[in-house]
């Protein structure tokens, strides 16, 4: 899983040796995508920069260049917005929140509303739920929300073996949540505590995740929710 399993960046090195190679390889990468910046065609649209954008910042927070991969992906973020491409605006919100600056967590929360508003690849939007259960305290009923969420995205959106593979996933983080949050230990609990939380109903939980989303955001929004909202098919 591309997502979920991101392993980018030069920790886990076998040795210095290794490391100095790894470090060389990023810092090679990251002048290659700079040329490809500079030398795009004439004609080229703004997207086409920033899909090169958002691979630079991943590049650049592999070298803990945070506030640079910052920068980067916050300006590829708006273009995405305009060319309405959202799992490149999800993954530039995810940049953003991986290089620990003041606004990342609006970034955050606005990649998860964006993430679970639209159809985009459920992997990505499972891996945004999970930094809400990384973020929030064992007792948070963030946490339980987030992983319920993304256990209903995992069945909705997903098919084949990834969907086997996301739902496998997903059920061990509820299930780690349920233990933090309320130490559960049985299948009765478990069961009990989805009943309690009301995380049986999406008609229920999915309201309810506004809330985490509106605490991460604050009123840092970059985009129009309500607009957004109003062009869906269903809304």
């Amino acid at each position: 899983m591309k997502y979920l399993d991101d392993n980018i960046g030069v920790m886990g090195a076998d040795s210095a040796d290794d490391s100095d190679t790894a470090t060389g390889v990023l810092k090679y990468r990251i002048a290659e995508l700079e040329t490809q910046i500079v030398e795009l065609p004439a004609g080229h649209t703004a997207g086409d920069k920033a899909k090169i954008q958002n691979e630079l910042a991943r590049t650049l927070l592999a070298l803990q260049r945070n506030e640079e991969a910052w920068d980067v992906a916050r300006e590829a973020f708006d273009v995405f917005v305009t060319d309405e491409d959202w799992e490149s605006a999800v993954l530039a919100c995810e940049s953003m929140y991986e290089s620990d600056q003041s606004e990342s967590l609006p970034a955050l929360g606005q990649g998860i509303w964006l993430a679970v508003t639209f159809p985009i690849d459920p992997e990505l939007s499972v891996a945004m739920l999970q930094h809400v259960v990384d973020e929030t305290p064992d007792e948070s009923d963030g946490a339980a929300l987030s992983a319920a969420v993304a256990h209903y995205i995992a069945d909705l959106r997903s098919e084949g073996k990834q969907k086997e593979e996301l739902q496998f996933f997903t059920g061990k983080l509820l299930a780690a949540v349920a233990r933090r949050h309320s130490e559960v230990d049985t299948q009765e609990q478990f069961s009990l505590w989805m009943e309690k939380l009301e995380l049986n109903d999406p008609d229920k939980f999915l309201p309810r995740l506004r809330n985490v989303v509106d605490v991460l955001v604050q009123e840092s929004w970059w985009i129009d929710r309500d607009a957004l909202w109003a062009k869906l098919p269903v809304n």
